[in-house]
């Protein structure tokens, strides 16, 4: 799927836009015990209800692509035969009217989770009669192309309260504030079958995790039989490894910053491009980018065993997971943080056979919010 797609389906999580007829799910202890569980028409809930239900249905397609919106493909024979496969498209086939499955599917749900606290899975069916665009891009709302039906699970930790002390106005009084039971955003989630191309794809699903530290595998195993791609902190610290060892003795600032800017350089590019399938490098384009900062033909057959070994031959990685919003140049007493744009400000130096950070300061200097002079 791509960024436009997923928008357009966002935005279809607003009350007078969505065909959602009914919410359909189970409430869950820490212990994995289910406590209740609920198939509700939305129909039911109060305005300013419905409008939060919506909220943390729509919160599970949240975030980036890749980051913390993940595609997952099934093979030709899970869709043939798999039982993952099976049992999702059942639940869309019965709109989530069927006990049976939606009784299967919540116990795989606990099977994969690993939140240690009680959590909400809500499962919502939705048809979506897409609209045609015109030769300007536009959406024309009267010519719809395709009927789109699928299902959106989110997975919302239910945490408790703190105790406080509230003031009411109208009576003059303090109150003690009871503990109570909220719903957070979703933790994880995903969507089935994939939006794509504006049609449904029933060989792929998009999956949701909050965390880009934790992409909650274990769900992934039992809801789809599939390798989850790397998380996002774990690629950019196995990105940080692989030029270390691919540079080795010439892993430079010059070089790593040179890195650096190259990557920002083709994000920026595919932004103003306006290309929607979500921006990748295979192997031999971080190869052709790591020879372009200067490592040697001669380090390509270490630097493509090296890669691999991190993170697989076929694997593609997304820049946006490897840069930073800042330059970070730390020592274990001093950390320094620099404006990408700046980055000529900071160099390397060894004087007098000591090493040092050299930072130019032709602008103001500030030590504790206080302005002083260098002389």
């Amino acid at each position: 799927m791509t960024e436009k797609e997923v928008a357009e389906l966002r935005r279809r999580f607003r009350q007078d836009k969505n065909s959602i007829t009914h919410i359909r799910g189970c409430y869950v202890n820490d212990r994995g015990e289910i406590l209740t569980q609920f198939d509700q028409p939305l129909s039911t809930l109060g305005q300013e209800e419905e409008e939060k239900m919506l909220a943390l249905l729509k919160g599970a397609l949240s975030g980036s692509l890749g980051k913390n919106l993940l595609d997952v493909a099934f093979s030709n024979e899970q869709v043939m035969k798999g039982e993952e496969h099976k049992l999702l498209m059942e639940l869309r086939e019965s709109q989530l009217r069927d006990e049976n499955v939606a009784e299967r599917f919540f116990q795989k749900v606990i099977e994969g989770v690993t939140l240690e606290e009680n959590y909400l899975i809500l499962l919502a069916y939705d048809t979506y009669d897409v609209p045609g665009h015109g030769k300007d891009g536009e959406e024309m709302e009267d010519s719809s192309t395709d009927v789109y039906r699928y299902i959106l699970c989110a997975i919302c930790p239910v945490k408790l309260t703190k105790p406080g002390l509230s003031y009411s106005p109208h009576e003059n009084l303090f109150h003690n504030c009871k503990l109570d039971w909220v719903i957070a955003r979703p933790a994880l989630g995903f969507l089935f079958p994939a939006f794509d191309e504006r049609t449904a794809n029933i060989y792929n699903a998009l999956y949701y995790t909050k965390s880009p530290e934790d992409n909650c595998q274990s769900l992934a195993d039992v809801l789809f039989a599939t390798e989850l791609p790397m998380p996002a902190v774990q690629q950019k610290e196995t990105f940080q490894g692989l030029l270390e060892e691919s540079f080795q003795q010439q892993c430079s600032m010059e070089r790593v910053l040179e890195v650096d800017q190259k990557l920002r350089e083709t994000i920026a590019r595919h932004k103003e491009e306006k290309q929607e399938e979500p921006l990748t490098f295979s192997q031999k384009e971080v190869g052709m980018l790591l020879r372009g900062c200067g490592l040697e033909e001669e380090e390509d057959a270490h630097f493509e065993e090296c890669y691999t070994q991190s993170f697989g031959q076929e694997t593609l990685l997304s820049p946006k997971n490897v840069v930073e919003n800042k330059i970070q140049v730390k020592t274990p007493a001093v950390t320094v943080q620099v404006d990408p744009q700046r980055a000529e400000l900071i160099q390397t130096r060894v004087i007098d056979g000591v090493k040092y950070i050299l930072i130019r300061a032709d602008e103001e200097v500030t030590v504790n919010g206080v302005h002083i002079h260098i002389s």
